[in-house]
């Protein structure tokens, strides 16, 4: 869904309760900016515990390398169009990103190492927003709603070809339905599993690697078109959060956070009127068993420890997008910047 107002990073300070009384297992965050350019980065994914592929606005796409910080960026164009990136993802050989407006272009590395479109496709409510893969065969990508359902493209053969998915196998649409462009966190997979979260406040689920599909509705403010899920995460096939909000009115807390136990089946509200309010995305802190959670958006970082129930405001640095390279170490992507985050 086209967001044009800029997202920040908000991370959640995790805390933990024993005997009611709240402990902070982070009370800071250190950011270095690694590199600084005047676009926009909302996609960011590690190919590597050493490389960071990263692609956004003005065609910019590129890595970093995480021991020596060295950057290495490209600018792709298509034709006399420059397009903009908000989707990227890899298998073990590949790397992809899939552009947003018509006509959305999805890149896949080619043989002679130069990047080459697979799939393409044009229309005026054409607009792609995640991509993310099961294994190094199969993947999926998703988009707003087109001729009456979602848009769904998925590929069995290592990106090679991608396949939109007909109206008929997938449920009903709702008329303006998509998913927001803010962070490439709008699809979580675990084992054969898909959770695919749109800007209605709904999730689409499928567990047979998108042969099959069922609607999951959930508790998410979804009043006004600015409003909906922006992001999701499983910590394991059982225990997912998301977060939402209303980039138009960052200051409204209620019904934009929700948390399951049960694999999407059951939805609560978590911290509901509490801080923080809208976000553009979150994730588990890796080995920690599913209770820590960072979250960011264009107001700040802030931090959960104990599953989401309580939240903890560490930065007002602002970003669109993060991923976790250790249980300390993340990076952030934003505003013309990418950075290295540091959590003590």
């Amino acid at each position: 869904m086209r967001l044009l107002i800029p997202f920040a990073l908000f991370f959640f300070v995790l805390v933990s309760c024993v005997d009611s009384v709240e402990t902070q297992v982070y009370s800071d965050v250190e950011v270095e900016t690694v590199f600084s350019d005047s676009v926009s980065f909302r996609a960011i994914e590690f190919l590597d515990q050493n490389t960071l592929a990263f692609a956004g606005s003005g065609g910019m796409y590129g890595t970093i390398d995480i021991s020596s910080a060295k950057v290495r960026s490209n600018v792709m164009t298509y034709d006399s169009l420059i397009p903009s990136f908000r989707a990227i993802a890899h298998t073990s050989t590949d790397f992809f990103m899939l552009s947003v407006a018509s006509p959305a272009l999805l890149y896949k590395t080619g043989g002679n190492g130069k990047m080459e479109v697979v799939y393409s496709e044009e229309g005026e409510s054409v607009f792609y927003d995640s991509m993310k893969f099961w294994n190094d065969k199969e993947g999926l990508a998703v988009g707003d709603t087109v001729d009456g359902c979602l848009s769904v493209i998925i590929t069995r053969d290592g990106g090679q070809t991608w396949e939109k998915l007909s109206c008929a196998v997938l449920p009903p649409g709702i008329k303006g339905e998509g998913a927001f462009a803010a962070s490439n966190t709008n699809i979580e997979i675990q084992g054969n599993q898909a959770w695919l979260a749109t800007t209605a406040g709904r999730i689409y689920h499928t567990t047979d690697k998108g042969i099959t599909w069922e609607i999951m509705n959930t508790p998410m403010e979804n009043d006004v078109p600015t409003q909906g899920i922006y992001s999701i995460d499983f910590y394991d096939e059982k225990v997912g959060v998301a977060i939402g909000g209303d980039y138009t009115k960052p200051g409204i807390n209620n019904g934009n956070k929700m948390k399951t136990v049960d694999g999407g089946n059951t939805w609560d509200l978590i911290a509901d009127g509490q801080p923080p309010s809208y976000k553009s995305c979150l994730q588990f802190v890796p080995g920690a068993s599913g209770k820590s959670i960072v979250a960011v958006g264009f107001n700040g970082i802030s931090y959960s420890g104990d599953g989401g129930a309580n939240w903890t405001s560490l930065s007002e640095e602002g970003f669109y997008t993060i991923r976790f390279l250790s249980d300390t170490i993340a990076y952030a992507a934003g505003k013309n910047r990418i950075a290295k985050l540091t959590f003590k």
